[in-house]
């Protein structure tokens, strides 16, 4: 039984079609790179898994809870989808360890002491415990992501998505986060990550899904996607030079 499905998935602005026929299927415990050039369509895709984005043709089920259900309560299933975008999206406001536990209180129902300790447990986790007291804006962009990556945790997420965690940080940077997203990977967690890390693909990732003009070119092996260059698409194959010329 797949974690994530995706059938049929296709989106519209107005008049422009940003997602065309997109289907893949993401197994419990499978680490799924989604890459391609700028305006491809992955950070769209991966926003319709969460509901995030509505879309107009396909559905989406999610450890069973079918998207297309009108029954199906959208706040709780984004609670169980765990999601962390390029900027944070803490509250600029409140102590690290109140972002931990709002969502917690105010979805999950838990009570404060409970919240508390999921918190410092997950903090712990991504090495920031030191911080807690402290407010997001008095972190480094690396930590603040770290944060992130905790408060999604804290939820007890089925599957974690991650939308280009890394673009919005300074290159020393990029490390950490990746290190704490190596560890889930290799915990077990489900993840679906749209991410330019190829280090990070090549090493962590199960699959790679592939994108071009909001469609799914590629949706293969990790080993695959970057040795058998014989096999692959030309526009993947253009995709995988330009990346080799810049790193």
């Amino acid at each position: 039984m797949p974690m994530i499905e995706i059938q049929h998935i296709s989106k519209w602005y107005g008049d422009f079609q940003v997602l065309t026929d997109c289907t893949t299927s993401i197994n419990k415990g499978e680490v799924v790179v989604v890459c391609g050039p700028s305006g491809s369509g992955k950070s769209t895709l991966i926003k319709t898994v969460n509901a995030l984005e509505p879309f107009q043709e396909g559905n989406i089920i999610v450890d069973g809870t079918s998207l297309k259900d009108p029954k199906t309560d959208l706040a709780k299933f984004r609670s169980r989808v765990g999601m962390v975008f390029q900027h944070f999206e803490l509250f600029p406001h409140m102590t690290v360890l109140d972002n931990l536990m709002i969502g917690q209180i105010k979805v999950l129902k838990r009570s404060k002491d409970e919240a508390r300790k999921k918190a410092l447990q997950y903090l712990e986790r991504v090495g920031l415990s030191a911080h807690k007291d402290k407010f997001p804006g008095q972190l480094s962009g690396g930590q603040q992501q770290r944060v992130a990556i905790a408060r999604g945790l804290c939820m007890d997420p089925v599957c974690m998505l991650f939308d280009e965690p890394t673009s919005a940080l300074d290159p020393e940077m990029v490390g950490e986060v990746l290190e704490v997203m190596s560890t889930l990977a290799k915990e077990g967690m489900t993840m679906m990550c749209v991410t330019h890390e190829m280090g990070f693909a090549r090493k962590v990732a199960d699959r790679v899904i592939f994108m071009d003009q909001g469609k799914i070119l590629e949706d293969c092996s990790t080993q695959d996607f970057f040795e058998n260059l014989e096999e692959r698409h030309e526009r993947t194959k253009f995709f995988l030079e330009k990346i080799s010329m810049v790193h």
